[in-house]
């Protein structure tokens, strides 16, 4: 099946089960190296044009992908929206260009893992807690990512937001919306207990 069909067929798909007529924003999350981004964004116009999605939204491109796929775009009459970005003080890339390039064309950033997959908190300052996501076999983080290295990073980061008066997750989350580039920031829990150690204070 051609991206084309896939990423249609996708939408519908997902439009049925939550039975919705649209979505607010239908996302391209990762280029495909098979497929020119000339196929994938007019795939995305043609979605907005049929009325199943209010806007076109893009994830993981790089910087000079992004500026493509939004030229594209904009040639179609349907502005990109946003780009979903992995983005936290672990996790730096976006500062080499792309923030840049959506700031150019008016485009919005939402970060997503804000909090590195939850290294970015204070339950890995004693290693690895045995309910966390790293001890699990399935999942993005592994128990070789977190090493003394990191952990040494993370209680000095503990260390400078409890003079700030805040949890490691609330300066973590401050330290992204500083930049009035960032729209939004995506948090993910599994307890609400860890919401409110980013929302509390």
């Amino acid at each position: 099946m051609g991206l084309k069909k896939y990423l249609v067929a996708s939408l519908d798909q997902s439009l049925k089960r939550m039975q919705l007529d649209y979505v607010d924003i239908f996302y391209s999350h990762r280029p495909d190296p098979d497929t020119p981004i000339e196929e994938t964004m007019a795939t995305l116009d043609l979605l907005v044009r049929q009325g199943k999605a209010l806007y076109a939204g893009i994830s993981n491109y790089s910087a000079e992908q992004t500026e493509k796929a939004v030229n594209i775009l904009k040639s179609l009459g349907t502005p990109c929206l946003i780009h979903q970005a992995k983005y936290s003080m672990f996790e730096r890339w976006v500062e080499k260009g792309l923030l840049e390039v959506l700031d150019e064309f008016g485009s919005g950033c939402i970060a997503f893992s804000p909090l590195a997959q939850g290294l970015l908190t204070d339950r890995y300052l004693l290693g690895i807690p045995e309910d966390s996501r790293a001890s699990k076999p399935h999942g993005f983080l592994k128990p070789q990512q977190i090493t003394n290295e990191v952990i040494s990073k993370i209680k000095l980061l503990n260390e400078i937001a409890i003079k700030r008066g805040q949890s490691l997750a609330q300066m973590a989350i401050a330290w992204l919306l500083k930049d009035l580039r960032l729209t939004s920031v995506l948090i993910g829990v599994s307890k609400i207990k860890q919401l409110e150690t980013v929302c509390n204070r």
